[in-house]
């Protein structure tokens, strides 16, 4: 055990005793069984906003046939908790019944996403207004690695200690003749960030169907091989990018060998640097 985790450990016990690690914080791990060395571990926070927690965590290994699959992602809902939940329950399930996942993860992913988002849609009536951003990650027989993202939940690797982002942010102004050639506007207020219709503050996202004609749920889509170079994957709602860079991120955590430890320790980072938002990490160590 490294001297940060030791110093982890003491922390969570004191947390403990105070009774801080109750109900505004969730945690957990899991491991490959096809490779012993690949672990995972998340940390969900709550903001300081007076709504629940909006942000969900998907953090497993799945066995399919012959095959094992490690599923992780990050759903950070806005005006909704519901949405989140729902794709937390329906998306990887849309995605693998995808007749060509197996064959063709690319394609069926972005079939999937369209798809979900589509059945959001059409049940806003149930489902409310609002809607969520996500990014997926899928890991394929400890071998290859399919990332997904719609709106700026982002998905980060390092290898040999430099950090490489996989995911887009899509943010409004960097969408801003697309929204406009959809008939939508892009505001731009001194103090405010961007926002599609002067409301939401990414280009892309599932839900929201007041601002749909506006916005898109197509996801991008990158394909990374695990080698021996790799050492670990980040998923994070935006509350952990806002106030930390790809590569801080790394290396907060590089000596942290426990993937739970390593998933609290960038979410407390997060909180140290003022986040106020909700704080969801996954961390993936190969």
């Amino acid at each position: 055990m490294t001297g940060k985790e030791i110093l982890h450990k003491m922390k969570e016990k004191v947390q403990e005793k105070v009774g801080l690690s109750s109900s505004t914080a969730e945690s957990g791990k899991g491991k490959s069984k096809m490779s012993k060395n690949i672990k995972h571990g998340y940390h969900l926070q709550k903001g300081k906003a007076s709504h629940p927690m909006e942000d969900y965590v998907v953090a497993e290994f799945k066995q399919v046939g012959d095959s094992e699959l490690g599923l992780f992602a990050i759903f950070d809902g806005h005006l909704s908790h519901i949405i989140p939940d729902y794709l937390k329950s329906h998306l990887f399930n849309n995605i693998l019944n995808e007749p060509d996942f197996w064959t063709e993860p690319e394609t069926a992913i972005r079939k999937a996403y369209r798809i979900t988002d589509k059945t959001i849609l059409d049940k806003a009536v149930d489902l409310g207004r609002g809607g969520s951003t996500a990014v997926t990650a899928i890991l394929i027989n400890c071998q290859k690695l399919v990332i997904a993202n719609v709106g700026d939940s982002r998905a980060v690797i390092s290898k040999k200690g430099k950090a490489k982002q996989l995911s887009v942010d899509h943010e409004p102004s960097a969408e801003r003749e697309i929204i406009e050639n959809r008939g939508g506007f892009v505001s731009n207020f001194p103090g405010d960030v961007p926002r599609v219709d002067g409301q939401l503050a990414v280009a892309r996202a599932f839900g929201d169907k007041s601002l749909k004609e506006h916005l898109s749920s197509e996801p991008d889509v990158t394909v990374e091989i695990i080698d021996d170079e790799t050492e670990l994957l980040i998923l994070a709602s935006d509350g952990l990018w806002k106030v930390m860079s790809n590569q801080e991120a790394v290396d907060a955590i590089m000596d942290i060998k426990d993937t739970k430890s390593a998933a609290k320790h960038l979410s407390e980072e997060a909180v140290r640097r003022k986040s106020t938002d909700d704080i969801s990490c996954v961390v993936v160590r190969f």
